[in-house]
Formats: structure tokens, C-alpha cells, sequence
């Protein structure tokens, strides 16, 4: 339900960002306070830390550990084609709102939170 929830919530109603909305859907799973999800607004649209994705930034920042993030970095790659917004963006093999249904699911299959 969380990778649904985040695609829910990816520009609707309160028109979150990719980053906002991959916190959104594990909100209850992960305890996650809407001070977070506020401050997330500064990761959105490739403004996360090196062009990261914002969606797989967030995926990372909620994984269990360092080893649980990577794998979800690894993952997402293979099906991005990119990690940085602009080059999934110029590649075209994921739209945005994909890349956070993608990044949610990884999160869920990984640490097999957010059920």
C-alpha cells in the first residue's frame, strides 16, 4: 500500500515533490512527523544531495541501515537507467511519478516495512 500511497500523493493535493511523497506513504510504517515531510521539500526535482533523485532519496533516508540503502540504490539503477533527476529525466525510461512508485517499492521489498 505505501508505493501506491507516495504515487497518491506525488503532486496532488498538497503537491508534494517525489521526496515529499516517498515519506507520505511510509508515514505510519515509519512514524514519519510532517516536520519531516516539510523539510523534504528541499530534495524535490533533483535538489537532493549531488542531483540524487529525490524519490530514491528518500527511500534511502527511511531504509533500516547503510546496507538496506545501498541495496535500494543498487536496484534502482538497474531501473532508472540513472540515480541523478536530470539523467533519468534525459534518459526517459522512468517518468517521475514511476521513480517514486519504484524507489516506495524497493523501500517495501527491502526492509519489508510500509505492508
Amino acid at each position: 500500500m505505501a508505493p501506491e500511497k507516495a504515487v497518491k500523493y506525488f503532486h496532488g493535493k498538497e503537491r508534494y515533490n517525489c521526496a515529499q511523497a516517498v515519506l507520505k506513504g511510509f508515514e505510519e510504517s515509519h512514524n514519519v512527523q510532517q516536520e519531516k515531510i516539510d523539510e523534504f521539500k528541499a530534495f524535490g526535482g533533483g535538489r537532493a544531495d549531488g542531483g540524487l533523485c529525490g524519490a530514491l532519496f528518500a527511500a534511502k533516508a527511511l531504509a533500516k541501515d547503510s546496507t538496506d540503502a545501498e541495496k535500494i540504490e543498487a536496484e534502482f539503477i538497474e531501473l532508472a537507467g540513472a540515480l541523478k533527476c536530470k539523467e533519468i529525466r534525459k534518459i526517459a525510461k522512468l517518468p517521475c511519478k514511476e521513480c517514486v512508485f519504484t524507489a516506495a517499492s524497493l523501500l517495501k521489498k527491502i526492509d519489508g516495512w510500509g505492508k
